[in-house]
């Protein structure tokens, strides 16, 4: 077992406490990691998930924004994030609106063949032209001490940018800016992914908007090559190199704000160690019952079904390659009206009729997650992302629900393709499909997340909100020795060790 003291003790090896382990640990400091599971990475894993199928799929966490660029050279991490060429392509009707990051006039056609003009397509081009203006300009400061909301203001000295990006309703703007239905849907998703709010009504969904736009100031959703558990593992590598002890099958039971955690092993066995720090890497539910006190759990909103294909499915669109439509985010009954529409539905108790929700095959950019034969057969993967699944829908028959709402999901998407995308699931060679579900109870139940919540709790703004944050990390808490390093930090969500990063900046300020 390890030693009894270390100037860190980490709670959790999920990406945000390999990144403050590894930062630590190459400060000098002795870091000791306690994961519960048989491996590290929490939910930005690789996993072949189907009994026979050489297929790794990131089961859970799947896209990389947030990660800044800064620590990926920090740490020396060999990583490869490929661009994606499309950015997404939506079908309406028997046509669709493709976003070709790589061919402008292409772009401009397909918005004037779906919107029926131009007025739209200019106003996307002014509206993320000034989005990555914010991003370029706030995307540093997360990496820094928290400013406070005037000085951020002033960063980002665009008064329309603050007003309709902080201030107004986003679902307000998408209406006042854009005329047709589907594209304001599309700039709406980005503000509704693990986010259960109406973005007429609540600013959470401009938080979470800003948060997709945002990332290592581009915004660009890559794919890590390798899967999710790459990111991972040369995170836990770097942290290895640097002297981090990580052990894992170690359940953390209780921490003291005097800094002892008291852990159980695989067999059972209980041990206690003490550190200066103790940074937890759990969501702040978890945290509050760690230090013994009740707390009440977050709601998680999302459906992620993952799938391997036989092929990629046809398209109601023949201008369209499936290649190109699947390679970037495909969004699913996804415009204005529907995503209110089945947001109201949620509300009232219901699984929506027509599920929003969209996909994206990750093997089309990376084909290397894919066995040898798996490619010579033109197997493709598909994750989908599903909007409006409060967790509340599944609490009561976690089977039955989560059985309803992948038949309606899958309905969902049928209704836009020009076959049954079960026509196109690979079968393992037991027979079964190749195809699974997982709710926010699901998620709660495997991953250990309170109420399935990806981004542990609501997102927050990335500026200090009360003047005592103010030049603070956005990660301490009420005990001195204790800091928040997962993703319910300020500044957490998605993958990104920004958490991680700031938790361990804040150990090595206040030790230096």
């Amino acid at each position: 077992m390890p030693r009894s003291h270390y100037d860190a003790v980490i709670a959790g090896a999920g990406h945000n406490g390999l990144v403050a382990a590894a930062y630590l640990a190459r400060a000098g400091r002795r870091v000791l990691v306690l994961e519960r599971l048989s491996h590290v990475g929490g939910l930005a894993v690789s996993a072949r998930a189907f009994p026979g199928v050489d297929a790794r799929l990131s089961r859970y966490s799947y896209l990389v924004s947030l990660l800044p660029g800064k620590v990926v050279a920090d740490l020396g991490l060999k990583l490869e994030l490929r661009r994606r060429r499309y950015a997404s392509y939506t079908p309406v009707g028997g046509t669709g609106l493709l976003v070709d990051n790589g061919d402008a006039e292409r772009t401009a056609a397909s918005f004037a063949a779906v919107t029926g003009g131009p007025a739209d397509h200019a106003q996307w081009n002014r509206f993320y032209g000034q989005t990555a203006r914010v991003a370029e300009r706030v995307a540093p400061t997360l990496l820094e001490p928290l400013r406070d909301r005037t000085a951020t203001r002033e960063l980002v000295a665009d008064d329309e940018a603050w007003r309709d990006l902080f201030e107004r309703p986003i679902g307000e703007v998408a209406r006042e800016r854009f005329g047709d239905d589907t594209v304001r849907g599309v700039v709406l998703t980005d503000a509704l992914i693990g986010t259960f709010a109406d973005p007429d009504e609540d600013l959470l969904a401009n938080r979470c908007f800003l948060y997709h736009v945002v990332g290592d100031g581009r915004g660009d959703w890559n794919v890590p090559v390798g899967g999710m558990g790459a990111v991972s593992g040369a995170l836990a590598e770097a942290a290895r190199s640097g002297g981090a002890e990580i052990r894992t099958g170690m359940e953390v039971l209780a921490i003291d704000p005097g800094g002892e955690v008291v852990f159980r092993d695989a067999e059972g066995a209980e041990h206690t160690v003490t550190g200066d720090h103790l940074l937890v890497n759990t969501p702040p539910a978890v945290m509050a019952r760690l230090l013994g006190r009740a707390q009440d759990p977050p709601e998680g909103a999302q459906l992620k079904i993952n799938m391997v294909l036989s092929r990629l499915p046809r398209l109601k669109d023949g201008a369209v390659d499936p290649v190109e439509a699947f390679s970037g985010t495909f969004h699913i009954n996804e415009g204005r009206d529907q995503l209110a529409l089945a947001y109201e539905q949620a509300v009232a108790g219901v699984i929506p009729e027509l599920p929003p929700a969209e996909v994206y095959c990750h093997s089309l950019t990376d084909s290397s997650i894919l066995g040898a034969s798996l490619q010579e057969a033109g197997v493709q993967t598909m994750t989908l992302f599903g909007l409006h699944m409060p967790a509340r829908l599944f609490r009561k028959n976690p089977d039955r629900a989560r059985s309803e709402a992948l038949a309606a999901t899958l309905a969902s998407i049928n209704s836009v393709l020009a076959e049954p995308i079960e026509d196109c699931l690979l079968r393992a060679p037991d027979g079964s499909l190749c195809l699974e579900a997982k709710t926010p109870v699901d998620l709660e139940n495997e991953a250990g997340l309170p109420g399935g919540h990806i981004f542990h709790r609501d997102l927050s703004w990335p500026f200090a909100e009360d003047p005592a944050e103010t030049g603070r990390w956005g990660v301490e808490t009420e005990h001195e020795r204790i800091l928040l390093c997962g993703a319910g930090a300020r500044r957490g969500g998605g993958v990104s060790g920004i958490p991680g990063h700031n938790a361990a900046m804040a150990v090595l300020a206040g030790s230096s």
